[in-house]
């Protein structure tokens, strides 16, 4: 039997406790377990972020091991190899593929029934390894995706015509890495067309403007880990919202990654889009209007990801 307000993070790196530390505040559950291949780590991360349960809800966090994440409600995996110099992107995939080899076969066998978050990179092929190692019905396995791009693109545009980020409604889909693009043409504040609200602000170089933010978006994080070698908090606040909109039911939107099943002509791989997520998961993606650059650039996208599964070994 599920319980609703028990959640597991494989992984205690940065991105997995940074994780933990923001669902620990989130109010969503009141168990967290957390594991690790260094057991050590897992224990100390538990300690350190359970010192600050007085100050948020009342939650019992500990390390433990694959026995404990049957009756989870969300099993959040962060754990992976990051790219070293010179290793190529393929090799990396391995790599992950590998670990993952080890990690979701152990949550298959406890029984979990949940929904199982990946967020080790590169998502979109990970998801797509735990859809085929986990057992689980595909709505169930989902990616972080391009959540957290889709933040840093609302943030920069918010930065941009003065305004909320909460009120500019534009995603960032396709791969969660280079070939990734926003979706330009349905983009808008408050329901007005983002070119018309830019106007009203004096800002009239479109193009020159969304080719700057869609790269400044995409190095994002290739300048936060020049700067201080890892990105952590951003992930970790997407998760948050990601397993609050799962726990709430809230169908809301979100370009998680997950499975296409005919979608744009797409099959048999995970791509970020626009996705209603509720309490089992992916509910349906949302056919977003795409013009035919933004379409082009989504089969580019899906070309790419394609070209990488084929090459992968995902029998565990």
């Amino acid at each position: 039997m599920v319980n609703d307000r028990k959640v597991a993070v494989v992984g205690c790196g940065f991105v997995g406790s940074s994780s933990a530390f923001a669902l620990m505040q989130s109010g969503l559950f009141s168990e967290m377990v957390l594991i690790d291949v260094d057991r050590n780590r897992a224990e100390g991360e538990a300690l350190d972020i359970a010192h600050g349960v007085p100050f948020a809800s009342p939650m019992k966090i500990y390390a433990g091991d694959y026995s404990d994440v049957s009756d989870a409600a969300i099993i959040v995996v962060t754990a992976g190899a990051a790219q070293k110099p010179g290793e190529t992107r393929l090799d990396l995939v391995n790599k992950n593929v590998g670990i993952f080899k080890t990690i979701i076969p152990q949550i298959r066998e406890s029984g979990f029934s949940g929904v199982l978050l990946i967020v080790s990179n590169p998502v979109d092929v990970l998801t797509y390894a735990a859809i085929r190692m986990s057992g689980l019905p595909e709505g169930k396995v989902i990616g972080s995706g391009t959540v957290l791009d889709t933040a840093r693109l609302k943030y920069m545009l918010g930065e941009h015509v003065d305004v909320d980020p909460r009120d500019v409604h534009a995603y960032v889909m396709g791969e969660h890495g280079d070939s990734e693009f926003v979706a330009w043409s349905s983009a808008q504040v408050a329901g007005v067309p983002l070119s018309t609200f830019c106007e009203l602000h004096g800002h009239l170089n479109h193009r020159e403007a969304e080719a700057r933010i869609a790269e400044d978006v995409k190095n994002s994080a290739y300048e936060i880990i020049e700067k201080k070698r890892a990105t952590y908090y951003g992930i970790a606040m997407s998760v948050k919202r990601i397993c609050t909109a799962i726990m709430r039911d809230e169908g809301c939107v979100l370009p998680v990654s997950s499975l296409m099943v005919g979608e744009y002509g797409l099959e048999d791989l995970c791509i970020s889009l626009p996705t209603v997520v509720g309490r089992d998961g992916v509910v349906c993606r949302v056919p977003v209007s795409l013009d035919y650059d933004e379409m082009t650039q989504l089969k580019d996208s899906a070309e790419a990801l394609k070209a990488i599964i084929d090459q992968v070994d995902f029998e565990a």
